[in-house]
């Protein structure tokens, strides 16, 4: 296959694990966010340091306390260095929302950014990009207050989906 188009392929392959990545933690998806990384990628978020397979069980439990999530990532900056290794830079931003004690919504908003490496490895079918070294890097936090709840607006009535488990009826695999 032509180079240029190989490294187009690939590219949307590894743009594919980052939207995946934010898609599963929003819908607590432990499968579908342990399929973003090798089992041995190293992990740096500052609380945690280690590899990946360890820091799943963690990092999803971290988004099962919060009763809303919503996290984006933009489309990343990848420099290929090989047809099996390449690095790649994104910006994030990440919402979380816990109820407090009144029955309202709070927590916080952060903007950071993601400086993976990738490889590219065999996996049960076939050749595949997932994420092989992480160090995020927070830029800014500001406080959420007042969130809405649950429950439609009846002068604005957007749909809600309150997802705090795994399997939520709306979800489906992409």
């Amino acid at each position: 296959m032509d180079r240029a188009l190989q490294e187009l392929i690939d590219r949307q392959a590894i743009c594919d694990v980052i939207q995946r990545y934010s898609r599963t933690l929003d819908w607590l998806d432990d499968a579908g966010q342990a399929s973003c990384y090798w089992p041995d990628a190293e992990i740096d978020y500052g609380f945690f340091k280690g590899c990946a397979e360890e820091f799943l069980p963690i990092v999803m439990d971290i988004e099962r306390g919060s009763d809303r999530r919503w996290h984006m990532l933009s489309q990343p900056l990848i420099d290929f260095h090989s047809s099996s290794n390449a690095s790649s830079e994104c910006y994030g931003v990440f919402a979380g929302a816990s109820r407090q004690d009144d029955g309202t919504l709070a927590g916080n908003l952060y903007g950071g950014r993601y400086l993976d490496e990738w490889e590219k490895r065999e996996a049960g079918s076939g050749q595949e990009w997932r994420i092989s070294q992480r160090l995020y890097i927070v830029d800014w936090q500001s406080d959420l207050v007042n969130q809405p709840r649950f429950t439609p607006n009846p002068d604005f009535p957007l749909p809600t989906a309150r997802i705090d488990k795994s399997n939520h009826p709306l979800y489906r695999e992409l």
